[in-house]
């Protein structure tokens, strides 16, 4: 078995968050000036962690926010990315490129709420999750073939970074694990990926944490963190144990000013 954090980063703001637009797979933006500094930001918080594996969907937002967190980093900032198309954003179809509002106003005259609404076109919920599910098998499979338990770098970690008192360190979680794992993916696919882990593998939650802060809308460069236990069966790779350490943390974004 092997015991490692994920940790998930949402990619920072585009011009097009800004102006409550969806872009989905089909318009590939760059990152703002604000989405830059929000990536440094992350990058800072996050730069005492030694990653082993750096995933990251292969639109433009999400490279260049893995990008610029990888340079801020104390121990892996000449890692290469792996570009994983399973992480790619939710596809909205004929509502890509247009205001949110207007997905609100479709999802309006079909009778249905605009979270469980798929526009013409566009991916369904459970198309998401079959796609982040397929991530997790890839994600499994990729650990287990590059760290054995006989591997230094499985066990316990001799040392991590500090964390804060009030629980606000980038180090929480990963006190005893030796093996860590960045993914910088998007918004909608990141709520998705969340209530699979919590609802469907029943993922153990943080004390006195509701499900609706677990569930609410993940802000740019959000930060996400998960420990999950990965063993070998006659199946293939599998989930034995998965821990949600937070969700949706913010905290390093206190102090941005554009």
């Amino acid at each position: 078995m092997l015991t490692f954090s994920f940790t998930l980063v949402r990619h920072g703001e585009t011009q097009y968050n800004r102006d409550k637009l969806l872009q989905g797979q089909g318009v590939d933006t760059p990152l703002s000036e604000t989405g830059m500094l929000q990536a440094e930001a992350a990058g800072q918080y996050l730069k005492d962690i030694a990653y082993s594996k750096v995933f990251v969907s292969n639109l433009q937002r999400a490279v260049q926010t893995a990008e610029i967190i990888l340079r801020n980093n104390a121990h892996c900032s000449d890692m290469e990315l792996t570009l994983e198309p399973l992480l790619r954003e939710r596809g909205f179809g004929v509502a890509e490129g247009r205001h949110k509002e207007d997905l609100k106003n479709m999802a309006n005259a079909a009778g249905q709420s605009c979270r469980d609404y798929t526009p013409p076109g566009g991916e369904t919920l459970e198309q998401v999750k079959q796609r982040f599910k397929k991530f997790l098998k890839v994600l499994l499979k990729q650990m287990l073939e590059d760290h054995s338990p006989s591997d230094p770098d499985s066990g316990p970690a001799a040392s991590s970074p500090g964390g804060a008192a009030d629980g606000s360190g980038a180090s929480d979680g990963l006190q005893g694990v030796g093996v860590h794992v960045l993914a910088v993916s998007h918004g909608a696919y990141i709520r998705v990926a969340t209530r699979h882990l919590v609802e469907d593998l029943k993922c153990s939650l943080p004390a006195g944490v509701k499900v609706s802060q677990l569930f609410s809308p993940c802000p740019n460069t959000g930060i996400s963190r998960f420990v999950i236990t990965a063993s070998r069966s006659e199946r293939g790779p599998a989930l034995s144990d998965a821990r949600c350490v937070f969700t949706n943390r913010k905290h390093h974004l206190e102090n941005l000013t554009e």
